[in-house]
């Protein structure tokens, strides 16, 4: 059995993120830590831990304690490790993958529960990334249009990575798959989703795969969306991580957005991500 551990949180902003210490996420974990992680996971959405050391078997273990890992459809995984997708950018590439504010694989009918982004290797500087917290976002609206929005709901599609999967793999390491035929995935959420831990109401929509608003084409859906988008994403609702070989990140896919920096041309970075299946939004 695994001893209990006092964990050290320690906020990033005022807004969402923290920093844990005093815990090896390689090592078994006794059910009281994994209550204590995941009660830091819903209060702050994003949790960092820094200076660990884990191979592509410890890192899924550690996964595991959250919840069934699934795979990503679109992207190429790590060999021998279907889930588990390489989050690559080579010295000579000229684009990295998720440099827009976006929740991973919303077009899903049933989006994952959260990601686990660890660095195995990562630039002197660059490559931070940003987290935004959509609570916030859905709190700070006006109540005339949180009265809209309520009840609403919207499509979300792949069709931003799929449509065009040659042309986006040239000049990027991490590839879309071309091994399938891709058919559009497409999903129908709520723009307002409760949470299904904290029952608390959060902005769902983003910038890739919110395609259109139920009842509306994609032409009347985009005034609408795009306020929203900007809006989700003002810096007072984000918080920003710097990378260090051997930190993860672990966010919330159900009420956190979050956005790559590509500010680190021709220099390497290498990434193992996991996800967590989720539940149907509601």
């Amino acid at each position: 059995m695994g001893s209990d551990v006092r964990l050290e949180i320690k906020p990033l902003t005022g807004s969402c993120g923290a920093e844990v210490f005093g815990l090896d996420i390689s090592q078994y974990l006794s059910d009281s830590t994994v209550s204590d992680i995941r009660r830091a996971l819903l209060d702050y959405g994003v949790i960092f831990f820094r200076e660990q050391n884990l191979t592509p078997e410890t890192h899924r273990a550690f996964t595991k304690n959250f919840g069934d890992l699934v795979s990503n459809p679109v992207y190429a995984h790590v060999e021998g490790y279907p889930d588990i997708m390489p989050v690559i950018k080579e010295a000579g590439d000229k684009y990295v993958i998720g440099d827009t504010w976006h929740t991973d694989m919303s077009y899903m009918e049933v989006p994952p529960l959260g990601s686990l982004l660890y660095a195995r290797e990562v630039p002197e500087y660059g490559g931070d990334t940003l987290f935004a917290n959509m609570y916030l976002a859905y709190e700070m609206l006006s109540d005339t249009l949180k009265e809209m929005l309520q009840g609403r709901k919207a499509y979300h599609s792949d069709r931003y990575l799929t449509s065009r999967v040659a042309e986006r793999n040239v000049g990027r390491s991490t590839q879309l798959r071309t091994d399938i035929e891709h058919k559009e995935r497409l999903a129908l959420h709520p723009i307002v989703r409760t949470h299904d831990e904290t029952g608390k109401k959060c902005l769902y929509v983003n910038f890739p795969f919110t395609w259109s608003i139920e009842g509306m084409s994609r032409e009347e859906s985009l005034p609408l969306l795009t306020q929203l988008y900007a809006h989700a994403s003002r810096p007072e609702f984000t918080c920003r991580f710097r990378w260090r070989k051997g930190s993860l990140a672990f966010w919330d896919n159900r009420c956190a957005m979050h956005y790559a920096c590509d500010d680190y041309q021709g220099k390497r970075r290498e990434m193992h991500r996991t996800t967590i299946a989720g539940t149907r939004p509601r």
